[in-house]
């Protein structure tokens, strides 16, 4: 009877594979999600903006620029998101970084390799902190908002 523990080589493949794809798909969808939050981030600094020469009480001034602030913390770190990785100064081992380093016969042999799984440990890397950051836009957001309510509530109050 086959030990349940090991894998067949085309079962550990297609793993591979899917793990593979997997990964690249939740990075695609997590710079999808930031670009909209951008775009979303971008519209709303962009209605303050024409608002800012309305005359608003003090606080309401008060409030209201710390909510520009957050706003602005957020656009960086939805920027930070989709800034290309390219390996922050850390030795590569695969990709694009690394075959451009190589001759055409060392590209063609790391070209035989399997390097799926340090593929998959490296995007699994990248996407976890992009997913980090994106978490820190959309609360830091969620506090703008909450922020531009209560700018809202003070300018209305007088």
């Amino acid at each position: 009877m086959p030990d349940s523990t090991t894998t067949a080589p085309a079962d550990q493949d297609r793993a591979l594979d899917a793990a593979c794809h997997d990964v690249e798909a939740k990075i695609n969808r997590t710079d999808t999600k930031a670009s909209l939050l951008l775009a979303y981030d971008g519209a709303v600094l962009a209605g303050l903006a024409s608002v800012a020469d309305k005359p608003l009480p003090l606080p309401a001034q008060i409030v209201g620029g710390a909510a520009i602030l957050t706003l602005t913390a957020a656009a960086v770190l939805l920027l930070l998101v989709v800034r290309p990785n390219l390996g922050n100064h850390r030795h590569v081992r695969e990709g694009f970084l690394y075959w451009r380093q190589l001759s055409e016969d060392a590209l063609l042999d790391a070209l035989r390799q399997d390097n799926r799984p340090t593929q998959i440990k490296t995007l699994s890397t990248i996407a976890a902190d992009k997913f980090e950051r994106l978490r820190s836009a959309v609360h830091t957001i969620l506090a703008a908002l909450a922020l531009l309510l209560v700018t809202a509530i003070l300018a209305v109050a007088g």
